[in-house]
């Protein structure tokens, strides 16, 4: 199996994972906060982090992982930006309408994909961009309802988009950067991202919810979904930064939605959730949209490999033969002067 091969199921396993266990822990947050009334999210997700590094600390000692250190002051930086975005994402369901929640999560593609372009001159075909916008058309008519709009709410919002755009962007250029995994990252990051939310976490929670996460009765029943919310969150955690440093960004974004789509699929299905036909004719064009993005990448993908096969080619025949590269005027002087000596013999010099 090539390299390319290898890569390419590294990075469906990568997406497959994202996805089940991503719409594993929203059903089980779920049961957890609806029917148990947990509702202490961002404590929660302090939680998801530190069972996660324990894990990953496991993990080292079983010596399934090499521990690589790196700029510590990247690593901090990177833990709380990511940690402050999970804060204010979930201050901003707090002090907006679902709607305009949701307006918020499409928004960070848009912003992903202006950022990208003005700071990493990175650029997007117009069959990609025709695609998110279809994608972010069905996602809109599938999940937004009332757009309930007040000031705070608002500017919450906006940081949100923003840090949520800059910190997953680090995530996969922190990777290339300093030349370390996805499992590297998360382990060195995990601790100032659980601490970042366990210092604000029953501050935001206590503001949201006008309950004392402390104070919570914890039946052998919470704890249970809370210790399997946990989990599973391993999985989540470890998915994202595989997602992300094996694809980019905007492609994690854009399985975010699937997501949020299979959520709702599910949700009506097992759970008879409401639904209507709106919300299936937004599955529908987002589908189609996700379906669009993956073929325009995928064409992408096929033809940057074959300039970078073709290219590679070119080099190496103008390295083997050194008369091209003096026709071109490429050739070296000492490369000039052998090709043109009277007396060389290419058989007497392999002799000696």
């Amino acid at each position: 199996m090539s390299e390319g091969q290898r890569f390419q199921l590294g990075t469906i396993g990568a997406l497959s994972l994202s996805v089940v266990s991503s719409v594993s822990i929203v059903i089980c947050n779920k049961a957890l906060i609806s029917t148990l009334g947990f509702t202490f999210a961002t404590t929660l997700t302090s939680w998801h982090l530190l069972v996660t590094f324990c894990s990953l600390h496991v993990a080292i000692w079983m010596r399934l992982f090499e521990h690589k250190p790196f700029d510590p002051k990247a690593v901090m930086g990177f833990g709380i930006l990511n940690g402050s975005s999970i804060g204010l994402l979930n201050l901003s369901l707090g002090f907006n309408s679902v709607g305009f929640y949701q307006m918020t999560k499409l928004a960070i593609i848009p912003c992903t994909v202006l950022l990208e372009t003005l700071f990493y001159r990175k650029k997007f075909s117009r069959n990609i961009q025709l695609a998110l916008t279809v994608l972010l058309f069905g996602v809109g008519i599938a999940t937004v309802t009332d757009l309930q709009l007040n000031l705070l709410g608002s500017v919450l919002s906006m940081f949100a988009i923003v840090t949520t755009c800059i910190a997953q962007i680090m995530t996969n250029t922190i990777q290339k950067k300093f030349k370390v995994s996805s499992t590297q990252l998360l382990y060195q990051s995990c601790p100032y991202q659980s601490l970042t939310l366990f210092i604000v976490g029953p501050f935001l929670d206590g503001l949201l919810t006008n309950q004392n996460v402390f104070a919570f009765n914890y039946t052998p029943k919470v704890l249970a979904f809370i210790v399997l919310s946990c989990l599973i969150s391993v999985s989540v955690n470890f998915s994202t930064f595989l997602v992300i440093g094996k694809t980019s960004p905007v492609t994690y974004q854009v399985l975010g939605h699937l997501k949020t789509c299979l959520v709702l699929a599910f949700g009506y299905v097992l759970l008879r959730d409401p639904f209507s036909w709106r919300n299936i004719l937004g599955i529908v064009i987002a589908m189609l949209g996700m379906i669009l993005y993956s073929y325009c990448c995928t064409i992408e993908s096929q033809q940057k490999s074959i300039e970078a096969a073709s290219h590679l080619s070119q080099v190496k025949e103008s390295e083997s033969d050194p008369l091209i590269n003096i026709e071109k005027g490429t050739g070296n002087m000492a490369d000039s002067i052998v090709a043109k000596a009277p007396g060389w013999n290419s058989n007497k010099d392999q002799h000696v």
